[in-house]
Protein backbone atom coordinates (compact mmCIF):
# COMPACT_ATOMS: atom_id res chain seq x y z
CA UNK A 1 0.00 0.00 0.00
CA UNK A 2 1.31 3.63 -0.16
CA UNK A 3 0.42 6.74 1.03
CA UNK A 4 -0.08 9.99 -0.11
CA UNK A 5 0.92 13.26 1.90
CA UNK A 6 0.11 16.24 -0.58
CA UNK A 7 -3.32 16.79 -1.08
CA UNK A 8 -6.23 19.99 -2.16
CA UNK A 9 -10.02 19.70 -1.37
CA UNK A 10 -12.55 22.47 -1.91
CA UNK A 11 -11.30 23.74 1.65
CA UNK A 12 -9.05 25.61 -1.12
CA UNK A 13 -8.67 24.65 -4.63
CA UNK A 14 -9.11 20.87 -5.32
CA UNK A 15 -12.35 20.40 -6.59
CA UNK A 16 -12.73 17.38 -3.88
CA UNK A 17 -14.80 18.13 -0.46
CA UNK A 18 -12.20 16.61 2.28
CA UNK A 19 -14.57 13.83 3.17
CA UNK A 20 -14.99 13.00 -0.61
CA UNK A 21 -11.24 13.12 -0.54
CA UNK A 22 -10.76 10.55 1.69
CA UNK A 23 -13.02 8.16 0.25
CA UNK A 24 -11.26 8.83 -3.13
CA UNK A 25 -7.98 7.99 -1.18
CA UNK A 26 -9.43 4.69 0.27
CA UNK A 27 -11.13 3.34 -3.07
CA UNK A 28 -7.58 4.10 -4.75
CA UNK A 29 -5.89 1.58 -1.65
CA UNK A 30 -3.77 3.90 0.16
CA UNK A 31 -2.82 3.34 3.76
CA UNK A 32 -2.79 7.23 4.80
CA UNK A 33 -2.90 10.50 3.39
CA UNK A 34 -2.34 14.64 4.34
CA UNK A 35 -4.74 16.89 3.42
CA UNK A 36 -2.59 20.34 3.05
CA UNK A 37 -4.79 22.85 1.70
CA UNK A 38 -3.37 26.39 0.66
CA UNK A 39 -3.47 28.93 3.76
CA UNK A 40 -6.18 27.20 5.31
CA UNK A 41 -7.06 24.50 7.92
CA UNK A 42 -11.17 24.49 7.38
CA UNK A 43 -10.90 21.37 5.99
CA UNK A 44 -9.21 19.26 8.29
CA UNK A 45 -11.82 18.11 10.91
CA UNK A 46 -14.20 16.72 8.07
CA UNK A 47 -11.26 15.00 6.72
CA UNK A 48 -10.19 13.49 9.88
CA UNK A 49 -13.70 12.27 10.89
CA UNK A 50 -13.87 10.95 7.37
CA UNK A 51 -10.51 8.93 7.86
CA UNK A 52 -12.06 7.29 11.10
CA UNK A 53 -15.57 6.37 9.84
CA UNK A 54 -13.33 5.04 6.72
CA UNK A 55 -10.39 3.48 8.96
CA UNK A 56 -8.00 5.89 6.61
CA UNK A 57 -5.11 7.63 8.13
CA UNK A 58 -5.51 11.59 8.14
CA UNK A 59 -2.72 13.29 8.74
CA UNK A 60 -3.85 17.29 9.03
CA UNK A 61 -1.35 19.63 7.42
CA UNK A 62 -1.20 22.74 5.51
CA UNK A 63 0.80 24.19 2.74
CA UNK A 64 2.23 27.80 2.72
CA UNK A 65 3.32 29.97 0.01
CA UNK A 66 7.54 31.54 1.14
CA UNK A 67 9.19 33.92 -0.78
CA UNK A 68 11.78 32.23 -3.05
CA UNK A 69 15.38 33.78 -3.43
CA UNK A 70 15.53 35.74 -6.90
CA UNK A 71 15.80 33.59 -9.82
CA UNK A 72 13.69 30.78 -7.81
CA UNK A 73 10.77 29.55 -8.77
CA UNK A 74 7.89 28.97 -6.00
CA UNK A 75 8.93 27.53 -3.13
CA UNK A 76 6.12 26.16 -0.85
CA UNK A 77 6.45 25.24 2.37
CA UNK A 78 3.86 22.39 3.94
CA UNK A 79 3.12 21.67 7.74
CA UNK A 80 2.03 18.35 8.42
CA UNK A 81 0.02 17.22 12.22
CA UNK A 82 -1.24 20.64 12.44
CA UNK A 83 -3.34 20.45 15.55
CA UNK A 84 -6.87 20.76 15.93
CA UNK A 85 -6.67 24.32 16.86
CA UNK A 86 -3.12 26.08 15.73
CA UNK A 87 -3.34 29.22 18.31
CA UNK A 88 0.47 30.57 16.56
CA UNK A 89 -0.65 29.77 13.17
CA UNK A 90 -3.99 30.87 13.22
CA UNK A 91 -2.34 34.72 13.13
CA UNK A 92 -0.54 33.62 10.33
CA UNK A 93 -3.56 31.97 8.32
CA UNK A 94 -5.40 35.25 9.34
CA UNK A 95 -2.93 37.35 7.68
CA UNK A 96 -2.58 34.98 4.55
CA UNK A 97 -6.73 35.10 3.83
CA UNK A 98 -6.64 39.08 4.48
CA UNK A 99 -3.77 39.51 1.76
CA UNK A 100 -5.44 36.36 -0.72
CA UNK A 101 -9.05 38.59 -0.12
CA UNK A 102 -7.43 41.82 -1.53
CA UNK A 103 -5.23 39.79 -4.22
CA UNK A 104 -8.44 37.94 -5.72
CA UNK A 105 -10.41 40.94 -5.86
CA UNK A 106 -7.70 42.78 -7.76
CA UNK A 107 -7.35 40.25 -10.29
CA UNK A 108 -11.20 39.97 -10.25
CA UNK A 109 -11.29 44.00 -11.31
CA UNK A 110 -8.37 43.50 -14.02
CA UNK A 111 -10.39 40.19 -15.42
CA UNK A 112 -13.50 42.49 -15.89
CA UNK A 113 -11.62 45.62 -17.42
CA UNK A 114 -10.21 42.91 -20.09
CA UNK A 115 -13.81 42.53 -20.70
CA UNK A 116 -13.92 38.85 -19.76
CA UNK A 117 -17.45 39.41 -17.89
CA UNK A 118 -16.38 37.80 -14.58
CA UNK A 119 -17.54 38.87 -11.23
CA UNK A 120 -15.86 38.25 -8.14
CA UNK A 121 -19.45 36.83 -6.77
CA UNK A 122 -19.10 34.78 -9.22
CA UNK A 123 -15.63 33.27 -8.44
CA UNK A 124 -16.61 33.05 -4.53
CA UNK A 125 -19.75 30.78 -5.46
CA UNK A 126 -17.27 28.76 -7.81
CA UNK A 127 -14.90 27.86 -4.39
CA UNK A 128 -17.26 27.17 -1.66
CA UNK A 129 -14.37 28.44 0.25
CA UNK A 130 -10.88 29.58 0.19
CA UNK A 131 -10.81 31.54 -3.50
CA UNK A 132 -7.88 30.88 -5.81
CA UNK A 133 -6.91 30.65 -9.36
CA UNK A 134 -8.56 27.55 -10.23
CA UNK A 135 -11.75 28.89 -9.36
CA UNK A 136 -11.20 32.13 -11.46
CA UNK A 137 -10.57 29.50 -14.23
CA UNK A 138 -13.69 27.44 -13.71
CA UNK A 139 -15.55 30.89 -13.88
CA UNK A 140 -13.70 31.97 -17.61
CA UNK A 141 -14.36 28.99 -18.72
CA UNK A 142 -18.03 28.62 -17.76
CA UNK A 143 -18.20 32.25 -19.42
CA UNK A 144 -16.51 31.14 -22.88
CA UNK A 145 -13.92 33.70 -22.45
CA UNK A 146 -11.25 30.92 -22.34
CA UNK A 147 -11.77 27.61 -23.99
CA UNK A 148 -9.78 25.57 -21.51
CA UNK A 149 -8.24 25.79 -17.92
CA UNK A 150 -4.81 25.76 -19.14
CA UNK A 151 -5.89 29.09 -22.05
CA UNK A 152 -7.05 30.85 -18.63
CA UNK A 153 -4.22 30.25 -16.61
CA UNK A 154 -1.49 30.97 -20.13
CA UNK A 155 -3.86 33.92 -21.19
CA UNK A 156 -4.92 35.63 -17.76
CA UNK A 157 -4.11 33.75 -14.41
CA UNK A 158 -0.66 32.79 -15.00
CA UNK A 159 2.72 34.87 -13.77
CA UNK A 160 3.12 36.26 -17.02
CA UNK A 161 -1.22 36.77 -17.54
CA UNK A 162 -2.79 39.83 -17.90
CA UNK A 163 -4.63 39.72 -14.88
CA UNK A 164 -1.96 38.49 -12.65
CA UNK A 165 -1.37 39.78 -9.21
CA UNK A 166 1.83 38.24 -7.06
CA UNK A 167 0.73 36.74 -3.94
CA UNK A 168 2.20 37.92 -0.73
CA UNK A 169 4.25 35.99 1.27
CA UNK A 170 6.08 34.89 4.17
CA UNK A 171 9.79 34.29 4.29
CA UNK A 172 10.65 30.93 4.82
CA UNK A 173 11.88 31.38 8.24
CA UNK A 174 8.83 33.05 9.32
CA UNK A 175 6.81 29.96 7.66
CA UNK A 176 8.96 27.32 9.44
CA UNK A 177 8.66 29.48 12.58
CA UNK A 178 5.10 29.50 12.47
CA UNK A 179 4.63 25.91 11.80
CA UNK A 180 7.00 24.60 14.23
CA UNK A 181 5.55 26.81 17.17
CA UNK A 182 2.14 24.69 16.70
CA UNK A 183 4.29 21.36 16.53
CA UNK A 184 3.80 20.59 12.91
CA UNK A 185 6.89 19.29 10.57
CA UNK A 186 7.78 21.58 8.46
CA UNK A 187 8.48 20.11 4.63
CA UNK A 188 9.57 21.44 1.92
CA UNK A 189 7.25 21.06 -1.06
CA UNK A 190 8.06 19.78 -4.54
CA UNK A 191 11.78 21.53 -4.65
CA UNK A 192 11.53 20.75 -8.46
CA UNK A 193 9.60 24.26 -9.37
CA UNK A 194 12.36 25.87 -7.77
CA UNK A 195 13.96 25.86 -10.83
CA UNK A 196 17.32 25.11 -9.26
CA UNK A 197 19.83 22.11 -10.03
CA UNK A 198 21.01 19.73 -6.86
CA UNK A 199 24.07 21.82 -6.46
CA UNK A 200 22.29 24.84 -5.90
CA UNK A 201 19.34 23.54 -4.02
CA UNK A 202 21.72 22.04 -1.41
CA UNK A 203 22.98 25.67 0.25
CA UNK A 204 19.26 26.76 0.52
CA UNK A 205 17.94 23.23 1.70
CA UNK A 206 20.84 23.82 4.23
CA UNK A 207 19.71 26.98 5.32
CA UNK A 208 15.94 25.96 5.67
CA UNK A 209 17.66 23.05 8.09
CA UNK A 210 18.78 25.51 10.24
CA UNK A 211 15.32 27.75 10.30
CA UNK A 212 13.70 24.16 11.36
CA UNK A 213 12.93 22.41 8.12
CA UNK A 214 12.28 18.72 8.84
CA UNK A 215 11.69 16.64 5.29
CA UNK A 216 11.35 17.51 1.60
CA UNK A 217 9.81 16.16 -1.19
CA UNK A 218 11.21 13.26 -2.87
CA UNK A 219 8.68 11.85 -3.96
CA UNK A 220 6.27 14.06 -6.31
CA UNK A 221 4.22 13.64 -9.55
CA UNK A 222 6.61 15.91 -11.54
CA UNK A 223 9.81 14.60 -10.11
CA UNK A 224 11.69 12.17 -12.65
CA UNK A 225 13.10 9.05 -11.04
CA UNK A 226 16.65 10.67 -11.29
CA UNK A 227 14.94 13.33 -9.58
CA UNK A 228 13.90 11.83 -6.78
CA UNK A 229 17.33 9.69 -6.16
CA UNK A 230 19.12 13.11 -6.49
CA UNK A 231 16.82 14.37 -4.00
CA UNK A 232 16.86 11.62 -1.85
CA UNK A 233 20.72 11.43 -1.44
CA UNK A 234 20.48 15.36 -0.97
CA UNK A 235 18.25 14.75 1.98
CA UNK A 236 20.30 11.91 3.10
CA UNK A 237 23.40 14.38 3.10
CA UNK A 238 21.45 17.32 5.28
CA UNK A 239 19.95 14.95 7.69
CA UNK A 240 16.38 15.31 6.29
CA UNK A 241 13.81 13.27 6.08
CA UNK A 242 12.01 12.58 2.58
CA UNK A 243 8.30 12.96 2.04
CA UNK A 244 6.23 12.62 -0.94
CA UNK A 245 2.65 13.22 -2.04
CA UNK A 246 0.65 13.82 -5.59
CA UNK A 247 -0.40 17.59 -5.00
CA UNK A 248 -3.46 15.94 -5.76
CA UNK A 249 -6.68 18.67 -6.84
CA UNK A 250 -9.05 16.79 -8.41
CA UNK A 251 -10.48 17.82 -11.84
CA UNK A 252 -8.31 21.33 -12.17
CA UNK A 253 -5.20 18.51 -12.51
CA UNK A 254 -6.94 15.64 -14.16
CA UNK A 255 -3.84 14.08 -14.81
CA UNK A 256 -2.66 14.17 -11.26
CA UNK A 257 -3.97 11.40 -8.96
CA UNK A 258 -4.17 10.24 -5.81
CA UNK A 259 -1.29 8.18 -4.60
CA UNK A 260 -0.31 7.76 -8.17
CA UNK A 261 0.64 11.30 -9.75
CA UNK A 262 1.05 11.07 -13.22
CA UNK A 263 0.91 7.08 -13.25
CA UNK A 264 4.16 5.78 -12.11
CA UNK A 265 3.96 7.72 -8.34
CA UNK A 266 4.44 5.28 -5.35
CA UNK A 267 5.06 6.59 -1.53
CA UNK A 268 5.75 3.70 0.09
CA UNK A 269 4.44 3.98 4.15
CA UNK A 270 8.25 3.73 5.32
CA UNK A 271 8.40 7.61 4.76
CA UNK A 272 5.21 7.76 6.90
CA UNK A 273 6.99 5.93 9.89
CA UNK A 274 10.26 7.80 9.29
CA UNK A 275 8.68 10.80 10.17
CA UNK A 276 6.20 9.40 12.43
CA UNK A 277 9.51 8.31 14.52
CA UNK A 278 10.96 11.25 14.27
CA UNK A 279 8.15 13.11 15.76
CA UNK A 280 7.75 10.66 18.72
CA UNK A 281 11.42 11.56 19.30
CA UNK A 282 10.72 15.25 19.58
CA UNK A 283 7.50 13.97 22.11
CA UNK A 284 5.07 15.13 19.30
CA UNK A 285 1.97 13.63 19.01
CA UNK A 286 1.24 11.59 15.94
Amino acid sequence: MGIDLHTHSTASDGTDTPAELVRKAKAAGLSAIALTDHDTDLGLAEAVAAGQDLGLTVIPGVELAASAPPGCGAMHLLGLWLPGEPVHLRRTLDWLGSARQERNREMAQRLADLGTGLTYEEVEAQARGVVGRPHFAQVLLRLRAVTSLEEAFRRYLGRWGKAYVPKAKLTPKKAIQALLADGATPVLAHPCLLGLSVAELEPLARELKSYGLTAMEVYYSEHSPRQMDQYAALCGRLGLLPSGGSDYHGRVKPGISLGRGRGNLHVPESVLDRLREHRVQQGLWV
